[in-house]
């Protein structure tokens, strides 16, 4: 099967990239080829200060889920090793991401995010998933703390704590420099439009790798398609507004809302396309992973800038 490309840089450049179906690409055991498909996404996480470990107010379940790999473009942002209890993982010469914007003094990195924490059950499943995928692609990496899954195998309860146990987030905005200026008008702005949300489940039931903009990386994502998608759309269009009023680049037309587990080095895309695949049909049989990843009850929207997170809105019944 072909991946599904697609290349986006300057933020000008958004409106000439071609869009595609992603409902109409899955793949499983049993699906056609898709087309090749041009699809715009959002960026990558950045590495969040100090997340929790704990699963606080989230309340979660399990769900149904399918199949479907799609490739896409990834904008790349900086996320440089964790130091403390996760450093002796760390391999001499351990590859780093780097920004996709360079430091200037006064500058602050804005990030518009619903924060998701994995549950208990399918955290142990997704565990053992990517357990069985890096022993066959061993330069694989855990998503924000860059640490090698190939280095975690042997203590399963670890593997769990160093790749799960922390807060994940579905970005609302693009991650953008902004002068400390802004700062006090775009947090108070937020605020006053989104300040009163209802919960409402985010269902996680495809899996996603993307590609990033010059082809360096490749991630093995989680992406949101059916529960929760038509709200986060709508948070993603009153976030566009905030941003647009202060002459900042918006998210793109056709958002694809999603958490990145792992990645590898290069594009690869084609070789981890095709170890989930195999990896998924041996599930069907041996497990429930296939069909169930995760769902969660929406907590909130945060907006970090620089190393200070604000609290944007208030939940209905708090």
């Amino acid at each position: 099967m072909e991946a599904l490309l697609a290349s986006y840089g300057d933020s000008s450049s958004d409106s000439d990239t071609e869009r595609g179906n992603p409902s109409n690409s899955g793949i499983n055991s049993s699906s056609s080829q898709p087309e090749t498909t041009n699809l715009p996404l959002p960026p990558p996480p950045l590495s969040l200060v100090n997340p929790p470990n704990s699963l606080g107010k989230y309340n979660i379940s399990l769900i149904n889920g399918s199949l479907s790999i799609l490739i896409y473009a990834h904008q790349l942002f900086a996320v440089l090793p964790t130091k403390g209890s996760i450093d002796h993982h760390l391999p001499t010469g351990q590859p780093s991401r780097v920004r996709n914007f360079p430091h200037v003094e006064g500058n602050y990195a804005l990030h518009v995010y619903i924060p998701v924490l994995i549950p208990l059950a399918p955290k142990k499943e997704l565990a053992q998933f990517l357990k069985r995928v890096s022993s066959i692609l061993p330069g694989i990496y855990v998503v924000d703390v860059d640490v090698p899954f190939t280095s975690l195998r042997k203590d399963d309860s670890e593997l769990e704590q160093v790749a799960f146990g922390r807060e994940f987030h579905i970005s609302l905005g693009r991650t953008v420099p902004i002068r400390v200026h802004q700062i006090d008008s775009i947090v108070a702005m937020l605020r006053q439009r989104l300040q009163s949300q209802r919960r409402y489940w985010i269902d996680f039931s495809k899996w996603e790798v993307f590609v990033n903009d010059d082809r360096t990386r490749t991630f093995l994502s989680l992406e949101v398609i059916t529960g929760g998608l038509l709200e986060i759309t709508k948070q993603i269009q009153v976030v566009n507004e905030v941003y647009r009023l202060h002459n900042l680049p918006e998210f793109y037309k056709d958002p694809h809302p999603h958490i990145s587990l792992a990645w590898l080095l290069g594009d690869v895309s084609s070789s981890l396309k095709r170890v989930v695949v195999e990896e998924m049909k041996r599930l069907s049989v041996e497990s429930s992973l296939l069909k169930h990843f995760f769902s969660c009850k929406f907590g909130g929207i945060h907006c970090k800038i620089g190393k200070k997170t604000y609290k944007i809105c208030k939940l209905s019944g708090e």
